[in-house]
């Protein structure tokens, strides 16, 4: 079957409601949406090679299968990949992903995409965890070394030349509009850093005006368990995964696209 005459992907955006109720809750609601795979732009964030906490460098080797099958399939149906391991450009110099990216126009940003977005406690509060100690749930915790040790993306996700790979938030900005993206995906880790703050990241694209959806069984946080709100590793990651419903976007789950059911990480 050729592309343009695939089925289309019938996705479920689940969001949240901003407040609570009196109970503390938040009011779950749920959209349909139909997208054809050609009008998908995927940005796949921040899955290193290594990273300094060993449990870190676990969960993306334990997840990263998974996402390698779902890219295929996106990128098959004919969605635009955007590899961003950052940090790691000069190892893809050359490399016609890289060349791709670098080559396409450039398109003025209707805000800034150069810079790192922060938490700004006036648009969506304060995240639902404490990761101000780097977030390492391991015992011993790691210690953050002076140089961080990722040199390339983790070798289970394959980056076809067909595929695009920067760090750059204009070359990211430039893509979409180059390939028309209506649909921005966005999976990796960690969910409470870089999926929300880099200049690709959630917080840029959704205050460019894009349509943006996290794949929430395709990411994972950095968040040390003996830390507020003190709940296990993988609860703090479903908080995060709340507070963007809440603040910025929907959330669909890789099963939407390839069947099967949504990924789940051993210990969780």
């Amino acid at each position: 079957m050729a592309v343009a005459d695939a089925a289309p992907f019938e996705l479920t955006l689940r969001r949240r409601t901003a407040d609570v109720d009196e109970d503390g809750a938040t009011t779950i609601n749920e959209a349909s949406l139909s997208v054809t795979g050609g009008s998908l732009a995927v940005i796949v964030c921040d899955m290193w090679d290594v990273h300094w906490c060993a449990g870190a460098t676990r969960r993306v080797g334990e997840i990263a299968p998974a996402m390698n099958h779902l890219l295929h399939a996106l990128r098959d149906a004919g969605a635009l990949i955007i590899h961003a391991p950052s940090d790691t450009m000069g190892f893809y110099e050359g490399h016609p992903a890289r060349e791709r990216a670098k080559s396409a126009p450039f398109v003025s940003a209707p805000c800034d995409v150069q810079h790192w977005r922060s938490c700004d406690a006036s648009l969506e509060g304060s995240l639902p965890i404490d990761d101000s100690d780097g977030g390492c749930d391991d015992i011993p915790v790691c210690g953050v070394p002076e140089r961080m040790p990722w040199t390339r993306q983790h070798l289970t996700l394959d980056i076809a030349d067909s595929d695009t790979v920067t760090d750059i938030g204009q070359e990211v900005h430039n893509l979409l509009e180059q390939f028309g993206s209506s649909l921005v995906l966005v999976m990796g880790v960690h969910t409470n850093m870089c999926v929300l703050g880099r200049p690709f990241g959630i917080r840029r694209l959704v205050g460019a005006g894009r349509q943006v959806a996290l794949i929430r069984d395709m990411t994972d946080t950095m968040y040390n368990s003996r830390r507020p709100p003190f709940v296990d590793h993988f609860s703090g990651t479903e908080l995060v995964i709340e507070h963007i419903e809440r603040y910025w976007c929907g959330t669909v789950t890789s099963d939407q696209f390839v069947g099967g059911e949504p990924f789940q990480f051993r210990r969780d």
